[in-house]
């Protein structure tokens, strides 16, 4: 039992060390669907809420979500209005800069990066760099 206890210790210890910031930032972003909350743009900065967020109404809203794994998923919105999901993937190239590659023939554009301005749990503020 002690050296169990002793044991579960150091692999809190190793993983503490041997975490990075970087995986901080990923698992925020990770596992919400963002919408983009276009009247809260500021210059040059765009918006993004969960999906969760009471949003005021409006015809449609886009958005993203990052998956583990690589996968990146965007939301644009649909003929009938709904929203259409495209699947990509996405790759941290630094704690504040996201890499987003979409399958070809995608539109808007199939590759660009996401520069990470401020991000919280309800909040995040990008700027997208074509």
């Amino acid at each position: 039992m002690r050296y169990t206890s002793v044991l579960c210790l150091l692999c809190l210890l190793f993983m503490a060390v041997t975490c990075k910031k970087n995986d901080k930032v990923a698992a925020q972003l990770a596992g919400k669907v963002w919408l983009h909350s276009f009247e809260e743009d500021e210059e040059g900065l765009w918006v993004y809420r969960p999906n969760t967020y009471d949003f005021p109404p409006s015809r449609g809203r886009t958005g993203f979500s990052i998956e583990p794994g690589g996968v990146f998923k965007r939301f644009e919105i649909a003929p009938t209005d709904g929203l259409q999901e495209e699947v990509g993937e996405w790759e941290q190239l630094q704690k504040d800069l996201v890499q987003v590659r979409m399958a070809e023939g995608s539109t808007p554009p199939t590759e660009y990066r996401i520069q990470i301005v401020s991000l919280s749990d309800d909040l995040l503020k990008v700027k997208r760099i074509e």
